[in-house]
């Protein structure tokens, strides 16, 4: 348990050294904030630089993948949530000439 204070308490304000103290630490802190963003944008970058070039070294694996003969399917389509936007079957062509009654 905390003893109650004795007597009249008055406030102190900081003295210029530690007023210069904590706007060194701030600005020190946001410094550190500034850098690590551009580290992690720099990073990314070269992750997406690096992806792109790998893309344009292998043209041969989008090749092989449309001449599997798949066709590319919707995944929501194939789960029955929204209706196919093309028949999967052609409809046959209504006959023509005279109707037999």
């Amino acid at each position: 348990m905390v003893p109650p204070l004795n007597g009249i308490q008055h406030f102190t304000p900081p003295s210029a050294r530690e007023l210069r103290a904590q706007a060194v630490q701030r600005l020190q802190a946001g410094l550190f904030g500034i850098a690590l963003i551009v580290l992690i944008v720099a990073l990314a970058n070269i992750i997406n630089d690096r992806a792109r070039q790998s893309d344009a070294a292998s043209p041969g694996a989008e090749a092989s993948a449309s001449a599997t003969g798949e066709a590319k399917t919707d995944p929501l389509v194939d789960a029955g949530v929204v209706p196919a936007s093309t028949p999967e079957k052609p409809a046959s062509p209504a006959p023509s000439g005279n109707p037999h009654n």
